[in-house]
């Protein structure tokens, strides 16, 4: 896992991502996910092309319970960018780096 991610829980949820000054990409995911697994590899890729513009940032629903009822997470990995606090674009399910990178470039 690249060092460019952050490891967000429901201590720092707001600190890191809602008062961020960079749009935040949130994976809601648990270790015992096999399509969470799937897309690691591409957010690792997507934290370092988008350095300095973006953040990518990783929740455990597991272990972040509060935070994963607030945004009503329900299947994972469910994905949620926010920009200035508020969730701009959604994705539920695995994808590939193209369709995550296309929700970036959306919001920059």
């Amino acid at each position: 896992m690249s060092e460019k991610i952050l490891h967000v829980g429901d201590a720092d949820f707001d600190a890191a991502v809602l008062q961020s000054s960079e749009p935040v990409l949130v994976d809601f995911w648990a270790e015992w996910c096999g399509p969470c697994k799937m897309i690691a590899p591409a957010l690792d890729e997507l934290a370092a092309a988008y350095e300095g513009k973006v953040k990518i940032a990783k929740v455990n629903v597991d272990h972040n319970r509060n935070t994963a009822m607030k945004y009503h997470v329900r299947s994972i990995p469910m994905l949620l960018l926010f920009k200035n606090g508020q969730v701009q674009a959604t994705q539920i399910g695995a994808v590939g780096k193209a369709q995550l990178s296309q929700m970036i470039d959306k919001a920059l």
